[in-house]
């Protein structure tokens, strides 16, 4: 049986950064499809606007509405596994870190995974989460079909074979296409990762990061601006056996050093902005070399207990130093300060549409500001550089790019502009959020 609320001051839905708040006259939480796409009937014939929020970890207000607000906690569980197929099927609403702890159990993993497991599978899978690979791309090049709800409240199943126009442009859709349902995964049989993590200066990590992008399965680095410092990460798939951080070693590099004490100087920071350049040689210097290897979840994914603002851009591979580069300098010479390091990740090319890696090997620069902490110069200005080198922004991350700038670097942007008016000509599924971003 459904629940429902009416809106009320009481009933504002907040997303995980605290930077947008919704008061939707409506919300609904659905134990079924069947539920779910009778409350989107409902809404469409009285003119109310639908959208599906998670856990609330984008930046944007993609899942922002003034009208029926669906919660997915009901809509939980793996629903099916073909060991032959090699697929999962699970519900929408299902936490990745749920998906990840019944695949583990299953002896059976994704190939590759975002840094953090808190989002629900449809939000992670619908903005683009992404981890980083050489050859294993992101959350939603993984998925192998998936259930939708239309804005007449019909149920598609979509994938390669059935209603394949559907499935290329939803597997990334934004919620402008429709409410997903359910969704299947492409999983293979559970495996080791090894972790490397060292410090590196700035300039011999730029120096060797193609090379260390061709060796490594999996290679990421944060640099911490106003130094010389950064911290890599390299993942590489392992025969074992399995010999994860101690609980005492794990706890101190994971909980006290990268949430309790970055918490701390983060806050020191906001008050002290002056005191920022000296904090980040600390923080540079605060986390040292360690070597572990766990099932593959563990080791994509860290806790992240620090709130914050983040811009990321995904540029073409072979622009990520230059841009870098030149983040740095524009860092120096405007005087900014800023407490929280840089992140950069890649992707190899995927086919799609929306997905920021469509057709291009891919860099992602992450920026980031202490929540509370003033970003809007920092990001405009990284924006600029991002933006000269082709960047397509994040399509749950804060930036500022409009339809007529996304049209220019989406190859089939159009063509998801026309399913878009097909599937939902009334714009059941939109919001202000996608007015900008995909065009009225």
């Amino acid at each position: 049986m459904t629940e429902r609320t009416t809106g009320t001051s009481s009933s504002a839905w907040r997303n995980w950064a605290g930077n947008v708040t919704v008061r939707p006259e409506r919300t609904a939480v659905p134990a079924s499809a069947e539920e779910l796409a009778a409350l989107v009937a409902e809404a469409a014939a009285e003119g109310l606007r639908v959208k599906m929020a998670g856990t609330g970890h984008s930046f944007t207000a993609a899942a922002a509405t003034d009208g029926l607000l669906i919660r997915p906690e009901r809509l939980i569980g793996v629903q099916a596994i073909d060991r032959a197929a090699g697929t999962v099927t699970v519900a929408a609403g299902t936490p990745l870190r749920r998906l990840n702890e019944t695949l583990s159990a299953h002896g059976l993993s994704l190939a590759n995974m975002g840094d953090i497991m808190e989002q629900t599978v449809s939000g992670a899978v619908s903005t683009g989460t992404h981890g980083t690979g050489r050859d294993s791309a992101s959350l939603a090049a993984q998925v192998t079909g998936l259930e939708l709800v239309t804005a007449d409240g019909s149920r598609l199943t979509c994938s390669a074979r059935e209603n394949p126009d559907v499935f290329a442009a939803a597997r990334l859709g934004l919620g402008a296409l429709g409410v997903i349902t359910a969704i299947t995964f492409a999983v293979e049989p559970e495996f080791l990762l090894r972790a490397r993590e060292e410090p590196m200066p700035f300039d011999r990590v730029t120096a060797e990061f193609d090379q260390l992008v061709a060796e490594n399965e999996h290679f990421e680095f944060y640099w911490f601006p106003h130094t010389d410092s950064c911290t890599t990460k390299r993942n590489n798939r392992s025969a074992g056996p399995a010999a994860p951080p101690g609980r005492v070693a794990g706890w101190v590099e994971d909980e006290l050093l990268a949430n309790g004490l970055f918490q701390a100087v983060c806050t020191v920071g906001r008050a002290v902005p002056a005191a920022v350049p000296g904090i980040a040689k600390v923080a540079g210097r605060a986390l040292s070399a360690r070597t572990y290897t766990d099932v593959a979840y563990k080791v994509f994914t860290s806790p992240r207990r620090v709130r914050f603002l983040e811009m990321e851009y995904a540029l073409p591979r072979g622009a990520a130093v230059a841009a870098l580069r030149e983040l740095r300098t524009m860092i120096e010479r405007t005087g900014l300060r800023i407490g929280f390091p840089v992140e950069v990740r890649t992707a190899p090319a995927d086919d799609v549409p929306l997905s920021t890696a469509y057709g291009r090997d891919t860099a992602y620069l992450a920026v980031h500001m202490y929540r509370g902490t003033p970003h809007r110069a920092y990001f405009t200005a990284a924006e600029q550089i991002m933006t000269a080198h082709g960047g397509r922004p994040h399509w749950g991350k804060l930036h500022s790019r409009d339809a007529a700038y996304l049209a220019g670097v989406y190859p089939r942007f159009a063509d998801f502009g026309a399913l878009r008016d097909r599937l939902d000509p009334q714009r059941v599924f939109g919001n202000d959020y996608l007015r900008r971003v995909l065009g009225a």
